[in-house]
């Protein structure tokens, strides 16, 4: 571990431990899964990482959580959000993700409420601060604190130190929740969600490394990387079956290749 590399561990672990105990909102993701690991290292028995295993999550990543928890020896609780119980966020608005977070954040409230947490930890990093991100305002809401951001963590510091701590999933790619794949305004269930999972589940056996498949109706606008373009078009007629056997009636490779939330509204597709 190199000289800034310690620092910023050292100053997250002083963060964490300025706290008796903490739940941790643990999705299996680089961000929140250095958070929770962390606060097991720092606080022990006195944490708790909570994973949301709702439709909106993919299947692999909370296996991921459960396996990765398991690992490295943390307390670790599934539990099942209601927000697609929540017209607002079927709905599917630009702020769907103050519903999702809302609800995610009321139940892990409760926790540290009725087993005497003291606090609520988030994965939120630097770089995620200027995204066009709603949850952070149900984050604020709820009193919820940030360990990166608050230290000055950016996703590279973030990837760099838990290479540097060993941890499986520090070069995972970015794997927001499947709603992120649905155009704003057209509205969400649980069968949408299993049907873009399936699809995605399908690039994944074909070898890509960071992609997306966005959903239009009857048409699958696939985001990958650009350097897999050439993958994309000798594997054409296995994606094209793959995917249409999802329940899609076209495929479409996106040219511009994969972007990070690019069905924002601040996005300049």
């Amino acid at each position: 571990m190199n000289v800034e590399t310690q620092a910023q561990y050292d100053a997250l672990k002083s963060f964490i431990g300025g706290f008796d105990s903490a739940v941790v909102a643990y999705s299996g993701g680089v961000d929140s899964s250095l958070v929770a690991y962390v606060a097991a290292q720092t606080l022990g028995a006195k944490a708790l990482a909570v994973t949301s295993g709702s439709a909106s999550l993919k299947r692999s990543d909370l296996d991921l959580s459960q396996t990765l928890a398991e690992q490295w020896g943390m307390a670790h609780r599934v539990i099942v959000t209601d927000e697609l119980d929540n017209p607002n966020y079927r709905a599917n608005p630009v702020n769907r993700c103050f519903f999702c977070k809302s609800s995610l954040y009321d139940q892990l409230d409760g926790i540290a409420r009725t087993e005497g947490f003291q606090v609520v930890f988030n994965g939120t990093n630097v770089d995620d601060l200027g995204d066009h991100r709603p949850g952070l305002v149900a984050a604020t809401e709820h009193g919820v604190r940030a360990p990166l951001a608050e230290t000055g963590l950016r996703k590279a510091d973030v990837r760099a130190l838990a290479t540097a701590l060993g941890l499986d999933n520090a070069a995972k790619p970015q794997s927001a929740c499947l709603s992120s794949r649905v155009p704003y305004g057209t509205a969400i269930d649980a069968g949408l969600l299993l049907q873009i999972e399936r699809a995605e589940s399908a690039l994944l056996a074909l070898g890509f490394s960071q992609f997306r498949v966005r959903h239009h109706g009857e048409v699958a606008r696939l985001e990958v990387m650009p350097d897999e373009f050439e993958a994309a078009l000798a594997k054409r007629d296995a994606l094209v079956e793959r995917v249409k056997a999802c329940g899609y009636r076209f495929v479409a490779l996106d040219l511009a290749g994969f972007k990070s939330g690019s069905l924002n509204p601040t996005s300049p597709r």
